[in-house]
């Protein structure tokens, strides 16, 4: 006999967790900046983008703060796209009953001024649908407000022989398939290692990296949620196989991060996960929008996201 649960709305955000929110967005957006800056200046000089072009800009905040402008429309743009993606999470939860903080952003000083954000969700998944809609709404919107700004940075690409030539870059960023499928219908004939993106465009790069590591159905990642309301036992093996192939990726010199990434899901794997006290199978609408949030995953995913040229020390 199925067992229904119900939950009184749950009350919104205590205003303390507001004030703190709002100040990790505030050192998030500086530190994007940060990033930003250096990606315009890389694209302004037709170059690929250096790390003591990254270490210069961080002067910019006492040298010359309004310099730090030209980044503004990559970090607008990066910020949008990924409190668009928590944001689907924060509704999602709101519509199921469940009480979820503020989105909070991750500042740090890498290339990028981020690490992403999160919510913090304080209810039980109480049924599929509730696990399913809080897992897929975050990438797919996320996913769906980078689309504009891809298109916008590879409409403006620059054509700059030579890019990716370990001579001219201490980094090279990797292409996932929908980039390449944009670059064919936009730039048909060049190869994508030639085109440099501008600020916008390489927000959106940075978006679809971020999609996809949450895409990955493993432990309590966004597709972790997606696969667990689909199948138990899929989602049990999956946590484990697919961090050690994570880990294999490094092995095999595609992107050493990965070592990092597949640990951490790793050790996520064997974390408590939460039990969902209606596990009733989802609906066809369901079932399809998952088969999207896969096909998200295989767009945005790059096995090399970032690399080091050889002859680079």
């Amino acid at each position: 006999m199925r067992q229904w649960y119900y939950a009184p709305i749950p009350p919104p955000p205590s205003a303390k967790s507001l004030v703190l929110a709002i100040l990790l967005f505030s050192l998030t957006l500086a530190t994007c900046l940060v990033a930003g800056t250096q990606f315009a200046v890389a694209y302004s000089h037709n170059e690929a983008v250096s790390i003591d072009e990254l270490l210069r800009a961080f002067t910019l905040f006492y040298k010359d703060p309004a310099g730090l402008l030209t980044g503004l429309p990559f970090a607008a743009t990066l910020l949008g796209i990924l409190l668009a993606h928590e944001l689907g999470h924060f509704f999602a939860c709101r519509y199921h009953h469940l009480h979820a903080s503020y989105p909070f952003f991750i500042p740090f000083p890498n290339l990028a001024g981020t690490f992403g954000a999160f919510i913090l969700i304080r209810s039980p998944m109480r049924t599929n649908r509730a696990l399913f809609d809080v897992g897929a709404s975050g990438p797919i919107v996320g996913f769906v407000f980078a689309i504009p700004a891809l298109v916008y940075g590879v409409m403006h690409a620059k054509l700059v022989p030579g890019l990716a030539n370990p001579a001219h870059a201490e980094l090279i960023y990797g292409t996932p398939f929908l980039l390449r499928l944009l670059e064919a219908a936009f730039h048909r004939g060049i190869s994508p290692d030639a085109l440099l993106l501008p600020p916008i465009g390489r927000a959106a790069w940075v978006a679809l990296f971020v999609t996809s590591l949450n895409l990955v159905p493993v432990a309590q990642l966004d597709g972790g949620h997606i696969l667990r309301s689909l199948n138990v036992r899929a989602h049990r093996f999956l946590s484990l196989a697919l961090p050690v192939g994570l880990i294999a990726l490094g092995w095999l010199h595609f992107w050493e991060g990965w070592y990092i990434w597949g640990a951490l899901l790793l050790v996520m794997r064997f974390l408590r996960i939460p039990p969902v006290y209606d596990p009733a199978p989802l609906d066809a609408k369901r079932r399809f929008v998952a088969l999207l949030a896969l096909a998200v995953f295989l767009l945005c995913f790059m096995p090399s996201p970032i690399s080091i040229p050889p002859s680079s020390p």
